[in-house]
């Protein structure tokens, strides 16, 4: 698959990659739970495991170098590329017992791959398809484009090098429409769950939405607002800032895919009264 993958597998939960070395793995599991709204869990690899890349919970015999459709390697904060594999880059052997921060934190100039841990979060695409269910497809579900993602100004809570700012999707609607599009976000927060802002981009620090920093610009039709959930890019965001050696991410847009349905994420629904006012 060589586009975006919104509304590419209906039904069936999506999600971001994050691969640090094993090093920074415990320090990006605490990031991941000082921040759940960008970042929910949905699966960590075990490096001491006989298939150390596989989503072994979400996806049993998957490998995460190769089944994602596009990746972007970091170096010290830098993108460096975007390739559709990182199999000579993960390694796939499983790491011995023994103290994980004693591992390299870089691919060796020998060629040989580093041992790392995966880390599976849930996307907002997972529950584009029941929006669409209710007669609300976001607008670039519909135009067959990436969703817009565009960096806040506001900070993650920062555990050990992990810090940066929230980055949101945007998905415009009407203000009539808002209420319902909240509602059933809010009922999946292994998703992002519900909105974190509402036809105040500045009050985000975002301040042209026709310029977003990640994927496509939507367009705004006349009327309509824009809505802004958190975003499974933040650890790219938060990767940019610690600079650590070297990661592995998937490419905005770009997501796994797992084999939990969408319905497996419903959970209690967040009450009304927490939503975000314009």
């Amino acid at each position: 698959m060589l586009r975006p993958t919104p509304g590419a597998v209906p039904s069936f939960v999506q999600a971001n990659l994050v691969v640090v070395p094993v090093a920074y793995a415990l320090d990006f599991l605490m990031f991941c739970l000082a921040n759940p709204k960008a970042c929910p869990l949905l699966d960590v690899t075990d490096p001491h495991a006989t298939a150390p890349r596989e989503a072994a919970r979400v996806a049993p015999g998957s490998d995460l170098a190769t089944d994602v459709p596009r990746y972007r390697v970091w170096r010290a904060g830098e993108l460096e590329s975007e390739p559709r594999s990182v199999d000579e880059l993960w390694s796939n052997e499983p790491v011995a017992d023994g103290p994980l921060g004693a591992s390299p934190l870089e691919p060796g100039a020998d060629g040989r791959p580093l041992p790392m841990v995966g880390f599976l979060l849930g996307c907002s695409f997972s529950w584009e398809d029941e929006l669409a269910a209710i007669g609300l497809p976001p607008a670039h579900v519909v135009a067959g484009t990436n969703v817009a993602m565009y960096e806040t100004n506001v900070p993650n809570v920062k555990v050990g090098p992990f810090g940066g700012n929230l980055v949101v999707s945007m998905r415009p609607y009407l203000p009539a429409d808002f209420e319902a599009v909240a509602s059933l976000t809010g009922c999946y927060p292994g998703a992002h769950g519900a909105p974190v802002g509402y036809g105040a981009p500045d009050a985000l620090g975002i301040a042209d939405v026709s310029k977003p920093d990640f994927g496509n610009a939507v367009p705004i039709p006349h009327g309509a607002e824009p809505v802004f959930w958190a975003c499974g890019v933040t650890p790219q965001s938060a990767l940019m800032a610690a600079r650590i050696p070297f990661a592995i991410t998937h490419a905005p847009g770009y997501m796994f895919v797992t084999d939990v349905l969408d319905a497996e994420l419903k959970a209690p629904c967040e009450p009304l009264d927490n939503l975000p006012q314009q």
